[in-house]
């Protein structure tokens, strides 16, 4: 009996020490466990599903769309243009993504300069991942994952902005998703439900829930 015991003993031991030796290992070293949590959300994440969006984006100053025609880049795309149908890639855990023109198949860039380019779909350079942002007025920012403060922007003209001339308050870097035309999402019926107040004359009674009629 005391030989079971102290078996039992042991193995809760080496449970706990299992548990904790991560945390531990995180105090030892004194790293920032919210820094951690971001640095590996952040990476890619090939077990999960890759979600794939098609939407145009609307930039604020130019009053048209973001544009990928080949190598070159331009915010003067109508609403339904061909080159301004984006197929947007969300492949991490987090918020990054890259954005493709459906058309041409090449994908929105940033280079060291800050410049904005399109480049083939076959390269999988870091300067084609950005961090989709909403900000508080409920515009979307895009800002580069490899150069960090430089954002996805435009002139009034349509015209692309380097990125180190842009900040996350100008209104050339802020942009609205739309869906391309015919392409409007499927309405959900809405349903809710009212539950009756508890009497407090009857004790012991449970309140019922009716389903309102849809």
């Amino acid at each position: 009996m005391s030989s079971l015991l102290s078996t039992l003993v042991m193995l809760s031991v080496q449970a706990l020490l299992v548990v904790c030796s991560p945390l531990q290992v995180l105090a030892h070293d004194h790293v920032n466990f919210s820094v951690y949590v971001e640095n590996q959300t952040r990476g890619r994440d090939a077990m999960s599903r890759r979600q794939h969006r098609v939407y145009q984006l609307y930039s604020r100053t130019s009053g048209k769309h973001v544009q990928v025609m080949g190598r070159r880049i331009s915010a003067k795309g109508d609403d339904g243009d061909k080159y301004a149908q984006l197929v947007v890639e969300a492949d991490t855990f987090g918020s990054q993504v890259r954005i493709r023109g459906k058309e041409t198949n090449f994908y929105l860039c940033m280079n060291h300069r800050g410049k904005l380019v399109g480049k083939k779909a076959s390269n999988r350079s870091a300067d084609c991942v950005f961090v989709e942002m909403v900000l508080e007025n409920h515009y979307t920012a895009l800002m580069s994952a490899r150069y960090t403060g430089w954002y996805v922007g435009f002139t009034k003209r349509g015209r692309p902005r380097r990125g180190p001339q842009t900040l996350p308050n100008q209104q050339d870097v802020h942009f609205m998703k739309r869906l391309p035309p015919g392409e409007q999402p499927d309405p959900q019926p809405f349903r809710f439900t009212t539950v009756s107040k508890r009497s407090k004359k009857v004790r012991g009674t449970r309140p019922t829930a009716t389903t309102a009629p849809t």
